[in-house]
């Protein structure tokens, strides 16, 4: 009987080495039993869970005491592991390990998003090596299939901007400030008690978790490596009730976004845009509606057009889905024989810096109630070659608001702007800058 035509069940299993069991690895490892006949079908053989990697073995009671082990350089190296599923985050001793396993030809599955960030053209070339898979779905946006559309189902497509909401406890956040009107400290506080901000949310609330995934969605946009360190980032500690406020009067709302776009210079030279700072977009956006921990992520490609992926964008149960798909992918190729795709940066565009990138500000100013503030603002301006697209006006006893809303500019003269703006004697403060996206206010 020749391969080919064995039942998936009389097949050699593939064997599964786990380093990490903590929310989503404890869900792998449930729906690894629970659904191991349709699991073996759609693979085309079993799916065997042969060992699992964790710090403190006694506090997994709910496991297998034979599958568990402290020693997760030993169960990589084991010759019984055909492929890696890799749940711990963080960069070392991670990297070595899976180094190790792509160096002995073990295909390797894995959520962790600072790491590809980081290393993924290290990671990605000991996989060709090899002759390996080295699958990533769960990193960026958790349930939601998002990286393979882009890794193969748009590969035939030009794809020009990624633009989405990459973190779901920013968005809740943001979302409830939206709501409620409470400021940023109150409602971080209140989505650390309801679970949606971890006890140090640095990572999150500063941005870098984010980076990290527009890192790795803007590789694989543009076939170019980018790291997150090419990443502009700004976190929403500084957003204030008043930002929403603002943001409410000119029909928008205010989203942590990761914005990742193919930028054409006048030259007709192209390069890479990747950034991650607070933005105020129209209600009517799609992105807009996206409230609570969801993710969203919204694709611009040439011929595909306009494309949505919306869904959980963290969780157990929704990352365990990535994770196992990918692990079905990798079991399906290992039993024909083939591999998945491979890395694809030969466009290896340059990474634009953020102050020659052209975004729009939207700029809130305290100033002085007398004749010539505003000719005196927009003459500042002028002189940066930034124009304005609308400008609104509020009297209050002796002082004004004033908010002006540009049009495109490069960052810096934007910046160098708003730095001309605040040593004007007619301006009091200026109150907030946030970068806006969409259609003119």
């Amino acid at each position: 009987m020749s391969p080919k035509s064995l039942s998936p069940t009389d097949r050699a299993p593939i064997r599964v080495a786990m380093l990490g069991c903590g929310t989503v690895g404890s869900e792998v490892a449930r729906l690894l039993t629970e659904q191991a006949g349709e699991l073996a079908a759609r693979a085309g053989a079993p799916v065997e869970l042969v060992g699992i990697a964790v710090r403190r073995p006694d506090k997994h009671p709910e496991l297998p005491a034979e599958l568990l082990t402290d020693d997760a350089a030993a169960l990589v190296a084991r010759d019984d592991v055909d492929v890696v599923v890799e749940l711990v985050g963080g960069i070392d001793p991670v990297r070595s390990w899976l180094l190790t396993a792509l160096n002995a030809g073990k295909s390797v599955v894995t959520a962790n998003k600072a790491l590809l960030a980081e290393h993924s053209a290290e990671l990605f070339e000991a996989a060709d090596a090899a002759g390996v898979d080295l699958y990533f779905e769960a990193a960026v946006a958790g349930a939601i299939p998002l990286l393979r559309p882009l890794r193969e189902s748009l590969a035939g497509d030009r794809i020009t901007r990624v633009m989405g909401i990459v973190n779901g406890t920013t968005n809740y956040i943001l979302s409830a400030m939206d709501a409620t009107g409470a400021g940023y400290a109150e409602t971080l506080d209140e989505a650390s008690r309801l679970g949606y901000a971890e006890a140090d949310p640095t990572a999150d609330v500063d941005g870098y978790d984010a980076a990290s995934k527009a890192a790795i969605l803007a590789s694989l946009a543009f076939h170019s490596r980018v790291t997150a360190k090419d990443v502009h980032r700004e976190g929403i500690a500084d957003v204030t009730a008043s930002d929403l406020a603002a943001a409410r009067t000119l029909g928008r709302t205010v989203k942590l976004l990761a914005i990742c776009e193919r930028v054409t210079a006048d030259d007709g030279a192209e390069s890479v845009s990747a950034r991650v700072h607070p933005v105020m977009i129209p209600r009517s956006h799609q992105l807009a509606g996206v409230g609570g921990a969801f993710n969203a992520v919204y694709v611009e490609a040439d011929a595909a057009g306009e494309l949505m992926f919306y869904g959980q964008g963290a969780g157990g149960a929704p990352t365990a889905s990535a994770v196992l798909g990918d692990l079905v992918a990798v079991a399906r190729n290992q039993v024909l024989g083939g591999r998945g795709p491979r890395e694809s940066a030969h466009a290896a565009l340059p990474v634009r810096p953020m102050g020659q990138t052209p975004t729009r500000y939207h700029v809130s100013l305290d100033v002085a109630d007398r004749a010539g503030v505003l000719a005196q603002v927009a003459q500042a301006f002028a002189a940066h070659g930034v124009s304005i697209a609308a400008v609104r006006q509020r009297d209050a006893n002796d002082t004004a608001s004033l908010v002006v809303v540009t049009h495109l500019a490069p960052d810096a003269a934007l910046q160098s702007t708003v730095d001309e703006i605040a040593k004007l004697d007619v301006v009091h403060e200026v109150v907030s800058v946030m970068r806006v996206e969409g259609e003119d206010a």
